[in-house]
Formats: structure tokens, C-alpha cells, sequence
């Protein structure tokens, strides 16, 4: 299990990658975000995405299967996050895209208030196949100290 004290600031991690499929990104824009331009070619072909392209909010959601999925491997001991800040979506992710997510630990903080807890402030980048950056995101996480 990985505690707070088992993290350190500049600390980075691969946590792997993720096959875009056709079907995904249509199935999550019908539910999700039914824009034209993630739901048919024709219609992404008169904007700048040229084809269909994820939505931002399935990139996220698929960075964060990476993410959880990664736990299995490396337990942690998180509980949770009270939010994301600066979240950008940088460049188009496709149908085949293969998508990498990576973090870096870049603030640590105790709870003042609850000893047995803290905060960890992260960047996270996913990258698709030609290591583009396609998403940046900045998040605080919460995760148990170690007990005692």
C-alpha cells in the first residue's frame, strides 16, 4: 500500500495507456456530449477536427480508467480528490489514437486538521502515440498517512 510518506514532490509515474476505439467515442458522445463533430465524419470535416474526434470529457474519463486501473498494480491508499484545476484539452484525440498518462507530484501538504490524512497536487499530461500532449490537467488528491 502507498502512503503519503511514501510519495515525494518531483516524483513521476507512468500509469499506461489507453486504445481509442470508434465505437467508445460515438457510445460516450450519444450519452455524454451529442455535438455533430463527435458523432459523425461529415460534420467534423467542416471543422478544425477534420474527423470525428473524443470529446474532452471522454479523454478525462479515459485518463482516469488509466489512472484507477494502475492501482492494481501499486495500491494507494487515496481517498479521493476535491478537484481539478487548469484542466486543458490541447490537441484532438481520434478513433485509434493510443493515449499515455503520465503524473508528476508537484506539491505535498499534512492535513493540519485531520492527522491522518494529505494532500498531494499533481500534473497530470496524456499524450497520444507521436507523444503529443493532447490534455494537461492539474489535481489535488487526498491519501491516507501512514498509520502508526
Amino acid at each position: 500500500m502507498i502512503y503519503f510518506e511514501d510519495l515525494e514532490v518531483g516524483k513521476e509515474t507512468e500509469f499506461g495507456h489507453y486504445d481509442v476505439t470508434r465505437e467508445e467515442v460515438l457510445e460516450f458522445a450519444r450519452k455524454y456530449d451529442p455535438q455533430p463533430f463527435h458523432l459523425s465524419d461529415e460534420a467534423a470535416a467542416k471543422t478544425h477536427f477534420g474527423r470525428v474526434a473524443a470529446s474532452g470529457w471522454h479523454t478525462a474519463a479515459m485518463a482516469m480508467s488509466v489512472i484507477v486501473r494502475s492501482f492494481k498494480q501499486a495500491p494507494q491508499a487515496g481517498l479521493g480528490s476535491p478537484g481539478i484545476d487548469e484542466l486543458r484539452w490541447l490537441k484532438p484525440v481520434y478513433p485509434g489514437d493510443r493515449i499515455t498518462v503520465r503524473g508528476k507530484i508537484v506539491g505535498m501538504t499534512p492535513s493540519r486538521s485531520k492527522p491522518d490524512i494529505g494532500s498531494i497536487r499533481t500534473e497530470t499530461t496524456v499524450t497520444n502515440q507521436d507523444g503529443v500532449d493532447v490534455m494537461r490537467y492539474t489535481s489535488i488528491v487526498l491519501i491516507r498517512r501512514r498509520p502508526a
